[in-house]
């Protein structure tokens, strides 16, 4: 139960950002004096951490809580791959948006082109383009864009897309995992009362911004583990009736409660929400080609 609150909090301020993001005044939230800074160019280069293939485990360990979709512990075999340090930055993604992407269709899966034409994406959610200069909605109104913040409220057809047109992919959910089973469960979390993606900083440690800032979408589909078993009366409705027509995302967000989380935990949505302070880190490996 408690673990079930922690997400509807979450969901409160996804949902209210996005009611009054999509308002014609954007109202704010809270007024909060936005911190002084100067403007930033734009983020260092990624760069990319290797990662041996193999076989790994994957799910839930240990007598702690877990929903059921992280259930049963399993192996899985993973060729070697590589993730980029930290997540796509604004800046990043404005270069997709100024080249056309969202013009583009032979960036964009079929479904995720139909998607883009049908809704008139020309951006991601909550960018906004005001006399040729891009400004983004946050919980503490408008403001203008950060390049080296994390881009957020993308769609996995839009992550997808700029994975794409970058010469990469999203990564695999199992992938992820192995990935963040070792880094600590800290970041820019609700705690940090932030309620906004932070910039990339010196961390000293692996896989920068692992939990926190963004949900990260991955190109695994939303279905159970093998040997999935739901919980039993109610409960086994909760995440088991979901697992169609859906993508894991990973690591929490800026609006997460940090005891929410653990590298373990699977989050899923529809591919085409946006709502969400869902974005995404790029992937590549030896069995890409």
């Amino acid at each position: 139960g408690l673990n079930h609150e922690e997400q509807h909090q979450e969901l409160l301020l996804t949902d209210v950002k996005h009611l009054l993001g999509t308002q014609p005044l954007r109202p704010a939230y809270r007024e909060l004096a936005p911190p002084a800074r100067p403007p930033a160019p734009g983020a260092e280069p990624p760069g990319w951490i290797s990662f041996d293939g193999g076989l790994i485990e994957l799910g839930h360990a240990g007598d702690g809580f877990a929903f059921d979709n992280e259930r049963p512990r399993h192996r899985r075999h993973v060729e070697p791959f590589e993730l980029a340090r930290r997540p796509v930055t604004c800046g990043e993604y404005l270069e997709f948006v100024a080249d056309g992407g969202y013009a583009r269709p032979e960036a964009w899966l079929s479904d995720g082109w139909e998607a883009c034409t049908s809704h008139g994406w020309s951006a991601p959610l909550h960018w906004l383009e005001v006399d040729g200069a891009w400004q983004l909605y946050t919980l503490d109104g408008p403001r203008p864009l950060a390049l080296d913040e994390p881009v957020c409220h993308v769609s996995y057809y839009e992550a997808d897309a700029y994975a794409r047109w970058r010469g990469a992919r999203l990564p695999r959910e199992e992938e992820w995992e192995h990935a963040a089973e070792g880094e600590a469960l800290a970041g820019n979390l609700l705690e940090s009362g932030r309620l906004h993606p932070a910039p990339a900083g010196p961390s000293g440690v692996r896989l920068d911004q692992a939990f926190g800032d963004v949900w990260e979408w991955c190109s695994s589909a939303y279905a159970p583990y093998p040997g999935f078993r739901p919980f039993p009366g109610g409960l086994g409705e909760y995440n088991g009736k979901w697992m169609s027509n859906r993508y894991v995302l990973r690591g929490g967000s800026c609006v997460t409660p940090m005891r929410h989380l653990r590298a373990s935990y699977r989050n899923f949505f529809g591919p085409e929400a946006r709502w969400q302070f869902s974005g995404l880190r790029l992937a590549r490996g030896s069995a890409d080609a």
